[in-house]
């Protein structure tokens, strides 16, 4: 069994009271934890809450079981990219991404054969609507080849510390099985972390919709965030949503306000109610907030 998470303020604790300067005393924070009430009324069958300062966890549960993770997957995508750089790089929409996101509709950005964008525009369509078509051409470009990219992916979890996490592809969709690609909470955690500290990261997975006007190179293209939690919690900063029938309606999400910042997720929100997982994440962050206050 994996041992609990420690915060760093815990581990220091530990390491004080193990000199005898604390010996018998239990810590504030400890005890704190201990007999602070959790949040009420999140529909979730995985969860998880950090101060995203300092990355301490606030609550969890089943912060350590693997779970399928749907299109937060794509998060992971958007990093292996963003680590590449260049986001200027020029990348020609080809039949083979059209076909790709066409076989899942509506998860695609409607990209068009032949059309001329930025990485940086693709990115935009793959975390505002959650485009498979986009993950299709980013990942072919950037492995190059999907398998490739695929590694990258991998490679970079590791990196990150995600030791219960596994990429089979680069959307999180049902293949080859609908286990094939999942997380955990609290590795999803080390993933988003690691992914808003890119400034470009951050602007994109913050706006509600973006407006690509056409040109001689590509068409024009309109885009609306799949991330309801951005009009519905004030202070809302990101990041993503996903579904699948298996993972359910899942949300990897940032918040801040008065100052503190809040990083959470939930998986598996119901399978039933897409907007449970944005109800769910609000009273995680009402919640949370409300632990600075007091």
């Amino acid at each position: 069994m994996r041992p609990a998470r420690r915060t760093l303020g815990a581990m220091l604790a530990a390491a004080v009271a193990g000199a005898g300067l604390l010996a018998g005393l239990p810590t504030a924070t400890a005890t704190a934890a201990a007999t602070r009430p959790g949040p009420a009324d999140v529909v979730a069958l995985g969860a998880d809450l950090v101060n995203a300062a300092t990355g301490d966890p606030m609550w969890s549960r089943g912060a350590n079981v693997k779970r399928p993770i749907a299109s937060i997957t794509k998060v992971m995508t958007a990093y292996v990219v963003l680590e590449s750089g260049d986001l200027n790089r020029e990348i020609r929409v080809t039949q083979a991404a059209e076909e790709y996101g066409q076989a899942y509709d509506p998860s695609e950005a409607g990209l068009i054969p032949g059309d001329l964008l930025t990485a940086r525009q693709l990115l935009e369509g793959l975390l505002l609507p959650s485009g498979s078509d986009a993950a299709y051409l980013l990942a072919s470009s950037y492995g190059p080849g999907w398998p490739r990219f695929v590694r990258k992916m991998n490679a970079a979890a590791r990196r990150l510390g995600m030791t219960r996490t596994h990429y089979a592809n680069f959307d999180g969709l049902p293949w080859p099985s609908e286990y094939s690609t999942y997380s955990t909470p609290h590795d999803l955690m080390l993933l988003a972390a690691a992914a808003m500290k890119s400034a470009s990261f951050r602007q994109i997975v913050r706006l509600s919709k973006t407006s690509i006007r056409a040109t001689r190179l590509h068409h024009h293209y309109y885009w609306k965030n799949t991330n309801l939690l951005l009009s519905e919690f004030r202070g809302t900063i990101g990041i993503k949503t996903g579904f699948t029938a298996k993972a359910g309606y899942c949300l990897l999400f940032e918040a801040a306000r008065g100052g503190h910042e809040l990083l959470g997720v939930v998986l598996n929100s119901t399978s039933t109610v897409p907007g449970e997982r944005f109800t769910a994440a609000a009273n995680l962050l009402r919640w949370g907030f409300a632990q600075f206050a007091s």
